[in-house]
């Protein structure tokens, strides 16, 4: 769906997986200072909303879901995910339930896949799962920010912000006082900057929650009866993941950013250790990105991300 908002002033669309939104306004760096500083907004309209209703949809979605969420307080933000029976991630969910409907948010494009999963399991619980993408949409407001919510039909309520669901036909309406609108590539720098892993981007065929640091915000260690659980539990309990997620500082003299997916290497070795997952120009930072390496790459190697040096900061131990 194309965003009525890349008709601001400005705006320059987004490409690949962000198509639909604008990825800038003009000025990347102001638009950064300006989400960190508690002002304007990111549409996220692209996307998907996953609505699920009817008594029991809680105590259900606990089932599949590695989050503990049969018990979830109203307007109580949570994270999970759905494994594949090996473990290997296949959807990020961003919940948030009003007491009577949960509101779900995922990565563009996958809300059906999502649908159609859930739908399967249903069997005989009480609930009805719901693809909402066509009238609601997802903007988000940074912390501090004094944008009115009343709109939306539901907020998830963030240390670094609020998702809000707002009707679709409203958006250009609805957001016209949430200030000064910052694109994506905005948004994924202090993304990316908060060590927050994406679908998609962090993450490949192969992942397990462990090497992208999902188990803190998105797994509930002490709940079973979920898909690929086992996997879970035997890598937290005897062993460590095959790869782990860094942050890399770039070298600020080159003037390429490296791609998705872009080689990693040790400085002065051949064999590749990992792969570039996002990158992004910070305004204070300067170059940075994310990338998967092995668990064994020493901490302190200077890595090179397609050619390009950078120094790790940890985020999943090694």
């Amino acid at each position: 769906m194309k965003s009525p908002l890349l008709a601001l002033p400005g705006a320059v669309a987004a490409e690949g997986p962000d198509e639909g939104v604008a990825a800038h306004y003009g000025d990347l760096f102001r638009e950064q200072r300006e989400l960190a500083a508690g002002r304007g907004f990111t549409d996220l309209s692209h996307r998907g909303v996953i609505t699920v209703t009817g008594p029991d949809r809680l105590s259900w979605l606990h089932l599949l879901l590695t989050q503990h969420v049969s018990d979830l307080p109203p307007q109580q933000a949570t994270e999970a995910l759905v494994l594949s029976p090996h473990g290997h991630v296949e959807h990020a969910l961003y919940l948030v339930d009003d007491g009577a409907t949960t509101w779900i948010h995922v990565e563009p494009g996958t809300a059906p896949a999502l649908v159609k999963y859930l739908e399967s399991m249903k069997f005989w619980n009480r609930a009805e799962v719901a693809d909402a993408t066509a009238d609601w949409a997802v903007v988000f407001v940074p912390a501090g920010s004094t944008a009115p919510a009343d709109r939306a039909a539901a907020v998830r309520e963030l240390p670094w912000g609020r998702d809000l669901f707002l009707p679709r036909a409203e958006l250009a309406e609805a957001t016209a006082e949430f200030g000064p609108a910052a694109g994506v590539w905005a948004y994924e720098a202090l993304r990316i900057e908060g060590h927050r892993p994406r679908l998609g981007f962090e993450t490949d065929h192969r992942t397990i929650p462990h090497e992208v640091d999902w188990l803190g915000s998105a797994v509930h260690l002490n709940k079973g009866c979920y898909r690929g659980q086992e996997t879970v539990a035997r890598v937290h309990n005897l062993g460590r993941p095959p790869r782990r997620l860094v942050f890399l500082h770039l070298d600020g003299t080159e003037e390429k950013l490296p791609a998705h997916g872009a080689e990693v290497r040790v400085d002065g070795q051949e064999r590749p250790v990992g792969f570039v997952t996002s990158a992004a120009r910070h305004h204070e930072l300067g170059p940075v990105a994310l990338a998967l390496v092995k668990r064994n790459t020493p901490v302190d190697a200077v890595l090179l991300a397609d050619g390009v040096p950078g120094s790790q900061d940890v985020i999943v131990p090694a």
